[in-house]
């Protein structure tokens, strides 16, 4: 197999779902400046021209972070990440969707509709992305209520991929100086712990 990543969200994303389940791949880094993601031959395996890609031993391609993450989880099961269960796959899957729906989808959209590297990959609405970066402390107040029964990861009391797309999200919002509110004290401990992992440096 071979992994074609970038710096960015969704390939960081890829990277610390491989280093909490210790998985090494081959790694194919695009250089975003030579425009390497928009070249025909990665647009050959990814005609949106994103990353990150897999690429399998039979050569199907697999795009999308969730869904290489999916993959990797099948072939390497232990630890968990998805859930055991069809209580703890739930719930997982409900706190990845709500991470992204809510968090990480705002704090995107104002860097989407803002930064002249997507210029090209939509029709930027400055007005939307201020609106979206007005709403931000309130979604992360809506997560510090969310959070405020003491569990200690998003979907209860296990790390899963839920709550590596909120590492994804905080590296977001630090990229791109969107303070977390200092004073939501639930999700300000959730930050610390998960910044306290190894993977966190993938």
């Amino acid at each position: 197999m071979k992994l074609y990543v970038a710096p960015g969200p969704n390939s960081y994303r890829v990277r610390i779902f491989m280093a909490e389940k210790g998985i090494e791949l081959p790694l194919v880094e695009l250089d975003y400046g030579k425009r390497e993601h928009k070249s025909p031959e990665f647009l050959k395996l990814n005609s949106l021209g994103q990353v990150p890609v897999l690429v399998l031993d039979d050569g199907t391609i697999v795009t999308e972070s969730v869904a290489i993450c999916r993959v990797l989880e099948d072939l390497h099961p232990s630890p968990s990440l998805f859930g055991s269960d069809h209580r703890s796959k739930g719930l997982i899957d409900m706190w990845n969707r709500r991470m992204e729906n809510e968090v990480f989808a705002t704090i995107g959209n104002v860097t989407l509709h803002t930064n002249e590297f997507f210029k090209e990959r939509l029709i930027q609405v400055p007005a939307f992305a201020e609106a979206q970066r007005k709403m931000i402390p309130t979604k992360w107040a809506w997560l510090d209520r969310e959070i405020s029964d003491g569990r200690p990861f998003l979907a209860g009391d296990h790390f899963s991929i839920a709550d590596i797309s909120g590492m994804v999200t905080l590296w977001l919002s630090e990229v791109f100086s969107f303070e977390v509110p200092s004073n939501l004290a639930h999700v300000q401990r959730w930050n610390e712990r998960l910044r306290r992992r190894p993977s966190w440096n993938a």
